[in-house]
């Protein structure tokens, strides 16, 4: 595999193995390739105009196991600045070390503004109005969104008993392939196009569940098996995977669910916040 630094060179030197639709996808990554870091493989294929195939024969002609592990791959070709690497380390051997508070507040002020305005009420509605009828609620996920998928079955486990979360991936398969008409699948995932999350749509869709997806992109495998779709507004390149921005927004569209299912079924969930708080409070100091 090519190293970091050489990685855009290697494309160039690979040209002549490409056939003609991968040479599409090689013009575009050596005049666009800051944006392909920030794009999902079904956004490069039709920006090519070549198929998702296609883009992963690419891949692995430049002897990457797949998509992600490209753009990795070409992330680690962007070379920081030295010189600004210099001054931040001569900051901190001055025992001033930079915290960049304000930039951080600024991004992540950002990222929910951009994943409100993403937000399409209509659906919204939609998606409340199945959630209350539901007979189950399955939250799933994998890596940093399997973490957040944990997160949010725990906050809607205090209001209804209606909701699961298994982070083994293979449960979650088993579980998926079980469900009924009645039941809705949440899946998260920031990229869509994580295979163990592509497969328990897949199956969730196949058993009649009615299937909400969470993820940045609007093109992406894991869509195909979406009855409805909310979008994050977190932007990440490949070497930020699991970043808390991502985190945030997903969490942002999962707290807005939440309060929009306890308003409508107000009495049931007080009742149930009520129950779950007194069932703990005892082991609170």
């Amino acid at each position: 595999m090519s190293s970091g630094g050489d990685f855009l060179a290697s494309v160039l030197s690979n040209y002549n193995q490409f056939t003609k639709a991968e040479r599409k996808v090689a013009d575009f990554v050596l005049q666009h390739w800051q944006e392909v870091l920030f794009m999902s493989i079904t956004d490069l294929a039709d920006a090519c105009q070549v198929g998702e195939t296609t883009v992963f024969r690419f891949c692995k002609t430049m002897q990457t196991q797949g998509y992600q592990e490209f753009k990795i791959q070409l992330s680690l070709s962007i070379k920081e600045n030295p010189e600004s690497d210099k001054e931040k380390t001569q900051e901190v051997e001055k025992g001033n070390p930079v915290f960049p508070t304000e930039q951080l507040l600024e991004v992540n002020y950002n990222v929910l503004r951009e994943t409100d305005s993403l937000l399409n009420r209509g659906q919204l509605i939609e998606i409340l109005e199945r959630m209350k009828a539901a007979r189950k609620i399955v939250f799933m996920g994998v890596g940093s969104s399997g973490m957040v998928a944990m997160l949010a079955a725990n906050k809607f486990l205090r209001i209804t008993g209606k909701v699961q979360c298994f982070a083994d991936s293979h449960m979650q398969a088993i579980n998926a392939s079980l469900l009924e008409p009645e039941d809705m699948a949440v899946i998260i995932s920031y990229s869509g196009s994580t295979k163990d999350s592509i497969m328990v749509a897949k199956l969730a869709k196949q058993a009649g569940a009615y299937v909400v997806v969470i993820s940045r992109f609007m093109k992406s495998p894991l869509i195909d098996y979406a009855d409805r779709t909310i979008l994050c507004g977190s932007k990440e390149n490949p070497l930020q995977g699991s970043s808390m921005t991502a985190v945030i927004s997903q969490l942002y569209i999962l707290e807005i669910l939440y309060s929009g299912y306890y308003q409508q079924t107000y009495d049931e969930s007080y009742i149930n916040n009520k129950k779950s708080a007194e069932s703990v409070a005892e082991r609170m100091v």
